[in-house]
């Protein structure tokens, strides 16, 4: 089993309320889900769609064929009728649509009128195309009625209590009027309820873990849900959310909450970054721990400020001015993202330099099905001297040469030294000095010390696939999901395999897998990327030598559906 479900109108008309009720009570169902998003950047108005794919066995990508399609306005129809499978079909209301649909593709079900003659608000038209949905599918409403109360919970019982009415007549209708409708009869696997959880949510809560006391950012899609799901958290765990006039604000917020003594971290999208970048540099410079998400979309400028890209990764990799120590990770699901979070405030703080999270709108909106999300390798340490380690401690200088150039990092106020930070170059107590045998000294304490220990704490690239693989497929962050799932299709048939690489910078050593020996023995390489100049292959070149042998790129605003990335990846095999 595995349906699609494409819920097409104007913004403004509910589709994320539908799609999100529905991603949650299948997921609650044992079903694995998984959802994008295709918005515009408006709030009214435009076309945009919410996609769910739904199936017993666990998914990672988008499909393009549709099985059920929720029209809510006219040009969905017009828009994707063509997406139908054989057995598709549209749910719509003809009066609210204003167009035709004949056949037996077409169900009708009149959500306005429904509400109307229960005496509900209109509103609650779209919880009637919910019980019609449902209906197709044979589910009841018992889940329903669970979920409906989770979103609408602060809107009073009367709310729950006319939309679960809503969607029972929107169920009743089908299955009185659509009897003939049993195309897509889902039975239910025997297993409790999965977590459903984006990428978004992830890096939050791997900040929660991780111990962050403090978030600023200024709103910016696509970064904005860390912020928001950090603000929802924050009196429970003590966090101070703030909402900055801008991003060079937010990073020196974050940055002067670090050096008072709490892990700190701030979020952005490329044009933010931009702004951040000299307060990134501040922090290579005064050895300030911070951890950056930089959530990826189309440039330059504004762009498309809603579509999804993987276009900024040679910025994050060389922005900022003088050369510095930084971490680049790039996770590829939910929970790498949680998990590479964690070791990022980890690294961030054992080093004293900032580490930066790159995602993109792809990553940060679709959810992903787990039973559970492995903690076991989760972990805090506290790297700061605080009142207790200073009290035995008869001199301190913030900026000591060492042996591995980490300095000790003293809170300030918590003892009676006076900690000295400094953006310009400075000497072991932190203050400002001109020498060059100084200079020569810092710059190999902070970077060319720093940088081997770094390296070593880097995991290589997973591999998924035959033990010799002719064909290697090649991809880094958010296109893990896609790719995987091509390969588990494409190996009835070919001896092929992916290599997925979710930390970057440093590049990973190869003395625990030599990744490079397994490209270099495979006929073909394709590197797959969501930009148009394939910035992570050239990033691979620099870093081992190695030029892939072909590649695919997308870079439309959208992200790869696995159909397309199949077809792609069949052509190019056949070509050898």
């Amino acid at each position: 089993m595995d349906i699609t479900i494409r819920i097409g109108g104007e913004a403004g008309q509910g589709l994320q309320l539908i799609g999100g009720v529905l991603a949650k009570l299948f997921s609650r169902s044992g079903l694995h889900v998984f959802t994008h998003q295709d918005y515009m950047s408006r709030i009214r108005g435009g076309h945009n769609y919410y996609q769910i794919r739904l199936s017993e066995n666990p998914i990672n990508a988008s499909r393009d064929g549709v099985d059920i399609l929720l029209a809510l306005d006219a040009d969905t129809i017009s828009l994707h009728r063509d997406s139908l499978t054989d057995k598709g079909v549209i749910l719509f209301d003809a009066e609210m649509v204003k167009k035709e649909c004949s056949g037996k593709q077409c169900i009708n079900v009149p959500f306005n009128k429904i509400t109307e003659d229960k005496g509900i608000k209109p509103i609650m038209a779209n919880s009637v195309a919910i019980g019609a949905i449902l209906a197709v599918l044979g589910f009841d409403l018992e889940l329903f009625k669970g979920v409906i109360e989770g979103f609408l919970g602060k809107k009073g019982k009367e709310a729950i209590t006319a939309n679960i009415t809503a969607a029972q007549a929107g169920l009743k209708y089908v299955n009185k009027h659509y009897k003939d409708v049993d195309t897509y009869r889902v039975s239910l696997p025997q297993r409790e309820g999965l977590m459903l959880i984006n990428s978004s949510q992830a890096i939050g809560l791997g900040a929660l873990i991780s111990g962050c006391k403090f978030y600023a950012a200024y709103p910016m899609t696509p970064s904005t849900g860390i912020m928001i799901y950090l603000a929802a958290k924050a009196e429970a765990h003590n966090i101070v959310v703030e909402q900055a006039e801008d991003e060079i604000a937010a990073i020196n917020m974050a940055l002067g909450a670090s050096y008072a003594g709490v892990r700190a971290m701030t979020g952005t999208s490329g044009g933010g970054f931009a702004l951040m970048t000299e307060g990134l540099s501040l922090a290579g410079m005064t050895e300030t721990p911070i951890v950056i998400a930089e959530v990826q979309r189309p440039g330059p400028a504004t762009g498309l400020p809603t579509r999804t890209e993987q276009g900024d990764l040679f910025f994050v990799l060389y922005g900022g001015h003088g050369e510095f120590p930084r971490v680049v990770f790039t996770p590829g699901t939910p929970e790498q993202a949680l998990h590479l979070t964690n070791k990022a405030f980890h690294l961030a703080e054992k080093y004293q330099i900032p580490v930066i999270v790159q995602s993109d709108q792809y990553l940060a909106d679709t959810e992903w099905t787990y039973e559970k999300l492995d903690a076991d390798s989760l972990r805090y340490e506290d790297f700061r001297l605080r009142k207790k380690d200073l009290k035995a401690v008869e001199a301190y200088q913030r900026y000591t040469y060492t042996d591995n150039g980490i300095s000790p990092m003293a809170v300030p106020g918590e003892s009676k030294f006076t900690v000295v930070v400094d953006s310009d170059e400075h000497d072991e107590q932190g203050h400002i000095i001109e020498d060059a045998e100084t200079r020569i000294n810092m710059v190999d304490k902070r970077l060319i010390k720093k940088m081997d220990l770094i390296r070593a704490e880097i995991e290589p690239p997973s591999y998924y696939g035959s033990d010799v693989p002719e064909t290697v497929l090649v991809c880094y962050g958010s296109t893990f999901g896609v790719v995987r799932e091509a390969v588990q299709k494409l190996a009835d048939k070919h001896s092929i395999g992916m290599l997925h690489f979710s930390e970057i910078y440093p590049f990973p050593a190869v003395e625990t897998f030599d990744y490079p020996a397994l490209l270099q023995q495979a006929k073909l390489s394709i590197c797959i990327e969501n930009n148009a100049t394939g910035q992570f292959a050239k990033h691979l070149k620099s870093e081992t030598g190695f030029s892939m042998t072909s590649k695919i790129n997308k870079y439309d605003g959208r992200p790869f559906t696995i159909d397309s990335l199949l077809g792609e990846v069949d052509e190019h095999i056949r070509r050898v």
